[in-house]
């Protein structure tokens, strides 16, 4: 029988009450209210920890250096204590043929019961030759495992996407996983990103243990509780693009100031991540925050889409006819013309202040 997380918590010396405050932070990270606190508790002491074959294919392993430093809950917490990473290259301690073994015996064990998780991508091309994991072409070890687990949960933009190795002319054939032909028809669950953000991995996981199935997915694969939204819709410089003050050029006056970073090809209006909700390190910045326009690494294609500093020219404002270039123009000549009709004004009445004096004088 797998030990559940509370198990293994008690194990290590961990006391109720601080039980209760990670499933209290959990809750928070997983964007519920207070109340499903004891709904993650429950789980977290009746459920067993779910196995997962974590296997990695064409990538820079950015996607577990994010997953190591998840701040709420701790990634140690998720690796040792709610999940059961029964294989993982990167970090696992064994290997040679005793790491490979793992694999068969999680799959004769746990048969449709363990999740796949996937960081990178298989390339086709020469029969899968340009990786190769244990002697073989990766791609077999990736349609083994995927014919036998639960779900798929395809991490970073390598293993949704394609990402810089599909990039063209892609003479290896990299392909994202679930264009992969042959593997079998499993859910997929997309975590976009490179990488994805460090809590939503790990919330996506506590998400399928607590509540027994997947996060509710947009068209794309993706969780909507991370993915249903805008970089652009919460972005702390949104005013600054509504009112037309933008960064025309790095460490300009714009740029000290904080003003938008659309026209040094901020692609924050085109992006749908929870980096300007969620953030990084522990929720202590993210790139725009730190002056950097966002290039979309959560979308698809977005490395073969030009320049990450071109900008981008359809992105509309206050309506559909008006995009951000128009707003910035019009306001810039609203501002003056109200400048200038101010000036106006108080010469007129200046003017008209001065002939009433003047009445006043002759009068006398």
């Amino acid at each position: 029988m797998t030990e559940t997380f509370y198990d293994v918590m008690r194990r290590q010396g961990i006391t109720r009450r601080s039980f209760l405050k990670f499933c209290s932070l959990t809750a928070a990270a997983l964007g519920l209210g207070p109340a499903f606190a004891p709904k993650i508790a429950e789980a977290m002491e009746t459920k067993p920890r779910i196995p997962v074959l974590w296997l990695h294919g064409l990538e820079c392993t950015c996607c577990s250096e994010s997953f190591i430093r998840s701040a709420h809950p701790l990634a140690k917490d998720v690796i040792l204590s709610m999940i059961s990473l029964d294989y993982d290259d990167t970090i696992m301690a064994a290997a040679g043929h005793q790491a490979e073994a793992i694999i068969d015996e999680t799959i004769q064990k746990y048969d449709g019961n363990y999740i796949l998780a996937c960081e990178g991508n298989p390339p086709l091309n020469q029969e899968g030759m340009s990786c190769i994991i244990a002697g073989k072409p990766y791609l077999e070890q990736l349609k083994k495992a995927a014919e036998h687990c639960k779900a798929i949960i395809s991490w970073g933009s390598c293993a949704s996407w394609g990402c810089v190795q599909a990039a063209r002319p892609n003479p290896t054939q990299a392909t994202p996983i679930h264009k992969v032909p042959g593997l079998a028809p499993k859910p997929i669950i997309k975590v976009p990103g490179c990488p994805p953000i460090a809590e939503v991995m790990t919330a996506v996981i506590t998400y399928i243990l607590t509540f027994e199935r997947f996060p509710e997915l947009d068209r794309q694969g993706r969780p909507k509780m991370f993915y249903s939204q805008r970089i652009h819709d919460k972005c702390y410089r949104r005013p600054h693009f509504d009112a037309g003050q933008f960064v025309e050029s790095f460490d300009d006056e714009g740029a000290r100031k904080g003003y938008c970073l659309y026209k040094v090809g901020c692609k924050g209006p085109t992006t749908y991540n929870a980096c300007s909700t969620v953030r990084w390190n522990g929720g202590l910045s993210f790139p725009i925050q730190s002056g950097h326009p966002c290039f979309g690494c959560s979308e698809d294609g977005f490395w073969d889409k030009g320049s990450f500093y071109d900008r981008l020219t359809k992105i509309h404002g206050f309506g559909i006819e008006e995009n951000a270039d128009r707003i910035g123009g019009t306001a810039a000549v609203v501002v003056g013309a109200a400048a200038a009709a101010h000036a106006a004004a108080s010469a007129v009445k200046r003017a008209r202040h001065k002939a009433d004096d003047s009445q006043k004088g002759g009068d006398n």
